[in-house]
């Protein structure tokens, strides 16, 4: 089933959307558009309402880039960087936390001296205080936690006095709201021909200035984590709920804040997509990022897929889901409802950014794809423009071949005043 805007007039209606104008009182300024490949970050300016966007600017930073997070007065970007292939696999020796400055029309420049990692980093994000910048790692699970000190450059790594329970294969580390606790996402691994299914689970620490103490560990499902892949978690603005979503089942959950906690098991459940993780010919299609909109009406994630088959000698898409999925949140409960799916025309989205006056989205393909029928699909970003009700509309795609790289991450943000 393939959602469309035609679809769901109905479902918007039972969800009770507010009916405030989303945007009447959001001034317009200036926004950047970032963009990670590889080592390169680049940016350009992004008119929201339109999708036009300026020149592009670059800085090459240590080694590739796996993820970056804004400090919360706009000043720096925080990133992560690693030369270690993608996956499970380890391995690797360049591994990076770098402060960026975010200065003129949102260009970028180094500020201080990167910090040495012990692996790779595979997600990154900065608590509310911008006080601390939280690290994850993947193989093995890990994290770290660094002070960022009062000039915005990164300092010492925090020593933690206790023994965490880091789970399999850790992919984001989240400040929880509130700022008490920390959620460490462990995806787990699929089973193998050469060994078992790895459980997944999500970790939660309480948090005092910058010590970690181990406080939950949770596994939906009732099988010690088996059958559950959690990838990504964002939360809702103003409501206490956390939005999981969950890679290996190509879910959506949604779990109850308690205090500074989560719920054991979530209150509602949620198919992302029509199309099984893996499929009898071998094409797969994976859920990606989460994010909820600024106004707490909507919530958006991505589908995606880029596995490839041969044909002809040439090897070619083998099919799958690329899509963004559009939940329409409760005004009340929160609960999320699926109310559109929409192609972004480009393969595996695996990042996307929605801007902070909430009038656009931009979400980031990955790779350039062979088609069957000729030719080829180059990575670059699709624009969507958000309407008042949360769904999307198809602006432009601004095409950015990326050849044997990855384009891994991106954001929209503010130009500093």
């Amino acid at each position: 089933m393939n959602i469309q805007r035609r679809d769901f007039s109905k479902g918007l209606a039972a969800a009770a959307l507010t009916g405030r104008p989303a945007f009447a009182a959001t001034p317009r300024r200036a926004n950047t558009l970032y963009a990670a490949t590889g080592s390169v970050m680049a940016w350009r300016n992004l008119d929201t309402m339109t999708g036009a966007s300026g020149e592009v600017s670059a800085i090459t930073l240590p080694s590739p880039i796996q993820y970056a997070w804004p400090g919360p007065d706009g000043r720096f970007l925080y990133v992560a960087t690693s030369d270690a292939p993608g996956g499970s696999v380890g391995g690797g020796s360049i591994h990076r936390l770098v402060a960026l400055k975010i200065g003129r029309g949102g260009a970028l420049s180094f500020h201080g001296e990167p910090v040495v990692l012990r692996q790779r980093p595979v997600h990154m994000s900065v608590d509310p205080s911008g006080r601390y910048a939280l690290c994850a790692y993947n193989a093995p699970a890990n994290l770290s936690v660094h002070m960022i000190r009062p000039d915005g450059a990164v300092g010492e790594m925090m020593v933690q006095g206790e023994t965490l329970d880091l789970g399999i294969y850790a992919h984001q580390i989240r400040m929880m709201p509130g700022g008490r606790s920390v959620v460490l996402v462990t995806r787990g691994n699929d089973a193998s021909a050469k060994k078992p299914e790895d459980p997944g689970a999500l970790k939660v620490f309480d948090f005092n200035r910058g010590h970690l103490r181990n406080a939950q560990s949770i596994a939906v499902g009732g099988r010690g984590g088996l059958g559950y892949g959690p990838r990504h978690v964002d939360f809702h603005p103003h409501l206490p709920l956390a939005y999981v979503a969950v890679v290996r089942q190509n879910q959506l959950h949604t779990h109850r804040i308690l205090g500074a906690h989560l719920a054991p098991e979530p209150e509602r459940i949620l198919s992302t997509t029509d199309q099984p993780p893996q499929d009898a010919k071998g094409a797969t299609t994976l859920v990606g990022a989460t994010h909820v909109h600024p106004r707490g009406h909507a919530l958006y994630v991505s589908n995606r897929a880029s596995s490839t088959v041969e044909v002809d000698g040439r090897k070619v898409f083998a099919g799958g889901d690329n899509s963004i999925a559009v939940f329409a949140l409760h005004p009340r409960t929160g609960l999320p409802t699926l109310v559109q799916r929409i192609d972004p025309r480009g393969f595996h989205i695996r990042s996307f950014a929605i801007s902070p006056d909430g009038r656009m989205l931009a979400a980031a393909s990955m790779v350039d794809m062979p088609l069957r029928e000729g030719g080829m699909t180059p990575a670059g970003f699709s624009l969507f423009r958000i309407l008042p009700d949360g769904t999307l509309v198809f602006l432009r795609k601004i095409d950015t071949p990326v050849g044997q790289e990855a384009q891994f991450w991106t954001a929209i943000l503010p130009v500093p005043a």
